[in-house]
């Protein structure tokens, strides 16, 4: 056992017992050469480590802390369930008071199956197509991470970029070849490659807006024409908004670009930042779903007491404060804005990309909107500008391919000590 928050003697025993040390890849910060931070605790902007020194937090959980960290009417709402169990194993009302509100903010979600992660959500949506349609195939785009299941471990983003890793061992060849994928924000390719499999695809899951390549917008238009061409080839659609639901909007993606899918994936979002997931779609297709259909997919933990009631504590506030997303929404832009600018004082080889309340900052000279774009970022360039800003007080995610999150606790004063921070190792890149 360690002792005295001693950080080495931690790490040593973290790779004993877990592989890489970590219980999340991107965790090992091997992509940006350098040990890993260990959070002790964190309070709204900020996280501590547990040698005692406080950074300004972008990541936040990877999206869903949209109130930062540890808001006091959470902890309470938290505490208060606790108090009356951590996990029943049967229904409670809660998983149905936050399943109503969900289905008000995004009509298309008319029927919903709790679980506990993306991934689970996006593996039983997939599971709900298939069977609906009768059809094996699945299509997915380039870069856009799902979840960690077999079929879509193929040319995804996220953690499986930052390791340099196309896919993944232990994949059967078999549910590779039932995988189709196409380039993000190419409606011509995608038209040629649903015409060349007519009647062959199950479903197209595809995050609305990338994220997990580090943000990459939608062209105009392509979500719609998308959702044209589902149609034509009856397709089931399913949008993975794992990152953008409640994120993006209140009404996520699909109200954002007025695009109604046929699924959808919720993650971590839709539980006020705890363990949880969701997928749910037309009644029609839910109801393949077990004990009403003969789809089967279950969990003990699914609908967890806790996870429900900070959900519908994060969720209720959101709905009753459109403001809220008003400030999330000058914060990025500010961000964003003021980094585009040091970017041409510095005349540094990077691009910021921004949707809504998602930054990114890409060290690559030209517009990402694809795949192709992102693979030309300099990734050594991004490891010493991630040093520095970690050496400044400013934690980011220990890869280029993931997206800044500024929450409602990052405030002026703490994003312009960012941007203070970015003009100083700027200087020195």
């Amino acid at each position: 056992m360690y002792k005295n928050n001693d950080k080495q003697e931690i790490l040593r025993l973290a790779n004993e017992l877990m592989p890489g040390g970590v219980n999340s890849p991107v965790r090992a910060f091997r992509s940006v050469n350098c040990q890993p931070v260990i959070v002790e605790s964190a309070q709204g902007a900020h996280v501590t480590d547990i040698e005692g020194k406080t950074y300004i937090d972008y990541v936040c959980s990877y999206g869903p802390l949209i109130f930062g960290h540890t808001p006091d009417w959470l902890v309470e709402e938290i505490t208060q369930a606790a108090a009356k169990g951590t996990t029943y194993g049967f229904t409670t009302p809660h998983e149905v008071e936050l399943a109503e509100i969900i289905r008000d903010a995004y009509p298309a979600c008319e029927m919903m199956r709790m679980v506990n992660s993306g991934t689970e959500a996006t593996m039983s949506a997939i599971r709900v197509a298939r069977a609906y349609t009768g059809r094996d195939k699945i299509l997915k785009f380039e870069g856009c991470y799902h979840g960690h299941s077999d079929s879509l471990l193929v040319k995804s983003g996220s953690g499986l970029l930052t390791q340099g890793v196309p896919t993944s061992p232990g994949v059967l060849a078999s549910l590779v070849a039932e995988t189709l994928v196409c380039p993000y924000n190419d409606a011509a390719a995608l038209e040629t490659m649903l015409a060349a499999h007519q009647g062959e695809i199950a479903c197209l899951i595809m995050e609305p807006v990338a994220g997990n390549m580090g943000v990459v917008v939608p062209a105009e238009g392509y979500l719609k024409r998308v959702r044209e061409l589902c149609d034509k080839y009856g397709i089931v659609l399913i949008f993975d908004e794992v990152i953008t639901g409640f994120r993006v909007d209140y009404h996520s993606a699909a109200g954002v670009w007025n695009v109604t899918p046929d699924m959808v994936c919720f993650g971590k979002i839709i539980g006020g930042g705890l363990p949880v997931g969701c997928y749910g779609g037309r009644r029609e297709l839910m109801e393949m779903v077990s004990p009403v259909g003969p789809v089967y997919q279950g969990g003990t933990l699914s609908g967890n007491p806790l996870a429900m009631r900070a959900g519908i504590a994060a969720l209720s506030r959101l709905r009753d404060n459109p403001a809220y997303y008003e400030t999330l929404l000058a914060n990025t832009s500010y961000l964003d804005e003021a980094i585009t600018k040091l970017i041409k004082k510095h005349n540094i080889p990077a691009v910021t990309s921004r949707c809504r309340t998602m930054f990114c900052l890409f060290f690559t000279p030209q517009p990402v909107t694809c795949y192709a774009d992102v693979m030309t970022c300099d990734l050594d360039m991004y490891r010493r500008f991630f040093e520095g800003m970690l050496a400044s007080g400013v934690l980011l995610a220990p890869s280029q391919f993931e997206a800044w999150f500024p929450s409602l606790a990052h405030d002026k004063a703490i994003l312009d000590e960012t941007i203070a921070a970015v003009d100083n190792v700027f200087a020195m890149l």
